[in-house]
């Protein structure tokens, strides 16, 4: 090793190893792509390595790099709790917090409990960002995650708080037009609310569900606001978690009791019993505590 590596520098290496390019590791770091470059060209210099292989593509981590890299997110997860730890402390009641859900669950779950929060804690700004893409915490993408999946990364608090369970849904002047399915075969001729390109949440569902491809839906979308407003309209069936759904939409029972479809959730609490309900998760950095959130 040529000198010891400069934080500057060991921070744009984990941005750039994230994505594999310079010009997304810029617009995260508020930098320009130059910078960026430069810093990779100099942190290699400095360790004697070569982390990267450039292509047309991109930047490839070399095994050098991947040996390096869990190294590297330990020290900038302990910079973030830092930094946490420092605003919390100099503004108790003060300041922002990001909160980072689906889209489904920031637009018809959130809404009611951050009108509650804000209420409370009116000197605090809440910035929701809805993705279903699993925000890297311990980078500051967020603070706070409302997730339907258990958290792999370590060092980062979890605490469930409630499930879902997910029927099928239509409208009930859809129903009235074409009636309600009583078996499989009926269901042969109906709409379908499903995905266009990215099966990820049916194949979270089953066997079965995993098994479907896109032509079986008759209306075919990747963004979640986009079905939900499908089946509000009265476009098929799809879907959907009765907590949210809207008094116009009727649960189609008695096709759904005969498809061979589990919802695969989380685990159930070491010290509580198991369920087939998806669960939510509210996940967050140790020492990033707040009340009305936690």
């Amino acid at each position: 090793m040529q000198r010891a590596p400069n934080w500057d520098e060991l921070r744009t290496f984990v941005e750039v190893a994230r994505d594999g390019s310079l010009s997304a590791a810029a617009r995260r770091l508020g930098l320009t792509q130059p910078t960026v470059g430069r810093h990779i060209d100099a942190l290699e210099a400095a360790l004697g390595l070569t982390l990267f292989a450039r292509s047309p593509r991109g930047l490839t981590p070399t095994s050098a790099a991947l040996a390096l890299e869990p190294h590297v997110e330990a020290m900038a997860a302990a910079a973030a709790a830092l930094a946490r730890t420092a605003s919390g402390e100099a503004a108790a009641d003060r300041g922002a917090v990001r909160v980072t859900a689906s889209e489904i669950i920031g637009s018809e779950v959130l809404p009611s409990i951050l009108a509650a929060f804000h209420a409370t804690h009116p000197g605090i700004a809440v910035e929701l960002a809805l993705s279903n893409r699993t925000a890297d915490l311990a980078r500051r993408d967020a603070d706070v995650a409302v997730r339907m999946v258990r958290p792999t990364q370590s060092g980062l608090v979890a605490r469930r708080i409630g499930s879902s369970r997910i029927g099928l849904y239509a409208h009930r002047d859809y129903l009235a037009r074409f009636g309600e399915p009583r078996s499989l075969t009926d269901l042969a001729s109906h709409c379908f609310i499903g995905f266009d390109r990215d099966n990820s949440s049916f194949r979270a569902a089953g066997d079965f569900a995993s098994k479907l491809t896109r032509e079986f839906f008759g209306f075919r979308c990747d963004n979640d606001l986009a079905q939900l407003a499908a089946l509000r309209a009265g476009v098929g069936i799809g879907g959907l978690s009765g907590k949210y759904r809207a008094p116009y939409a009727r649960a189609c029972r008695r096709a759904a009791e005969r498809l061979p479809l589990r919802a695969r959730g989380l685990a159930g609490d070491a010290r509580g019993p198991q369920s087939d309900a998806p669960r939510a998760h509210l996940v967050r950095p140790p020492g990033c505590r707040i009340d009305g959130l936690r």
